[in-house]
């Protein structure tokens, strides 16, 4: 049972110059329009944003963490709440990640072997095992729309025995996944391992699509490669999965990143960037990232993004964002998130147009052109507001 009924993805357009890909995707709690950036509620909240706001900002989609809701509060509060979506009241679809990245990020804390892995809670010590069934587990309680098969992240870099190893336990518990699934209400996608290595790659996709999940994902990446190694590794690999179904990036979602892989034929992206650099007073436009700490902000009365429209944009100014910035209110780290999020979704709606228009090439080129522009010139801009300090 691996949820393939809860879920219809249907391919609408396709890019005539790229691999870029236009789809919908229905699922249990809401329709899904694709390529789409999923942002990040990892303990069941999207950090600084109310769900309406959300909303409002154009989030169709979000995710959450079964590692650390399996921690706090616990699978079965969440459970008989009515699962993520009562727990937070949140009525659209939501992803689960299986618990598997915390095997790469917490590596100091865990042991792996081929019955799962081994954690101490960075919480307060506890031996905790999480195993695949163990993860299904967790995440048939939580109740996503989607939830992952719990695999190895190994991290770059590393011997390609590490990878290799990687790849065929991964491909191992991805059954045992499956095997283990018990809710035709949430559809299970697989995960793609592999490194840096072609053939390797070659070989997980083949062994993850054997296993008919309706949705795969390429996993592994941003953990440590360069970003040219990154949108390589995801350009080779990506067409190789099965064209029928969502293809999901994890863990990136950079603007310059989400750009170039929606040419390779990438779905769905998510990604803490926008959520954590609100926080930390850097806000995103279509000039160059915004440093709202700067003194040259001071007397700047005008929103973050003329063109935005998001409730930022429409009722404060650069200015006032500065002030709750250096002031450290949480009211700044609030609405920059609302404003952030705001920017990814456009960008994503601005995408999804020029497929439908057969115009994702140039999009793409003139996308990363101004990009580039623009971070030269806040580059020599920060360098003259810390000159001046």
């Amino acid at each position: 049972m691996l949820g393939s009924d809860c879920l219809r993805f249907t391919l609408v357009a396709q890019d005539p110059s790229t691999r870029a890909r236009l789809g919908r995707l229905e699922l249990p709690h809401g329709l899904v329009e694709t390529p789409v950036f999923m942002p990040v509620g990892t303990q069941g909240t999207v950090k600084g944003i109310l769900p309406r706001d959300l909303l409002e900002g154009g989030a169709t989609i979000i995710l959450a963490n079964t590692y650390h809701l399996a921690l706090r509060p616990g699978p079965e509060i969440v459970r008989d709440a009515g699962g993520l979506h009562g727990f937070m009241s949140w009525t659209g679809p939501i992803l689960t990640d299986s618990g598997g990245f915390q095997v790469f990020s917490l590596a100091s804390l865990n042991r792996i072997g081929d019955d799962g892995v081994s954690f101490r809670s960075h919480i307060d010590g506890d031996l905790i095992h999480l195993s695949p069934e163990r993860s299904i587990e967790i995440q048939n309680a939580l109740g996503a729309d989607i939830i992952m098969a719990f695999d190895e992240c190994p991290p770059h870099p590393a011997s390609r025995e590490v990878v290799e190893r990687a790849v065929e336990r991964t491909a191992a518990w991805a059954a045992r996944c499956a095997a283990s699934h018990a809710r035709g209400d949430q559809a299970l996608f697989g995960i793609v391992q592999g490194g840096i290595h072609e053939d390797l790659r070659r070989r997980s996709v083949e062994q993850i699509a054997s296993l008919d999940f309706p949705g795969c994902a390429i996993g592994g990446v941003s953990v440590g490669e360069s970003p040219l190694e990154m949108r390589s590794v995801v350009d080779f690999t990506a067409p190789l999965l099965p064209e029928d179904r969502p293809r999901y990036v994890m863990g990136v979602g950079g603007p310059e990143d989400i750009v170039d892989m929606v040419a390779s034929g990438v779905d769905m992206f998510d990604c803490v960037l926008p959520t954590r650099n609100a926080r930390n007073a850097c806000l995103f436009t279509r000039q160059g990232v915004l440093r709202m700490r700067n003194q040259s902000l001071a007397r700047d009365f005008t929103p973050v993004e003329a063109d935005c429209g998001c409730a930022t944009c429409r009722g404060f100014t650069r200015a006032y964002l500065r002030h709750l910035y250096t002031r450290d209110e949480m009211l700044g780290g609030m609405l920059g998130t609302i404003h952030n999020l705001a920017f990814f979704h456009r960008l994503l709606r601005d995408i999804r147009s020029a497929i439908r228009e057969g115009m994702y090439g140039e999009f793409r080129e003139r996308f990363l052109r101004e990009s580039r522009a623009a971070s030269s010139e806040q580059s020599a801009l920060d360098g003259a507001e810390d000159s001046s300090v």
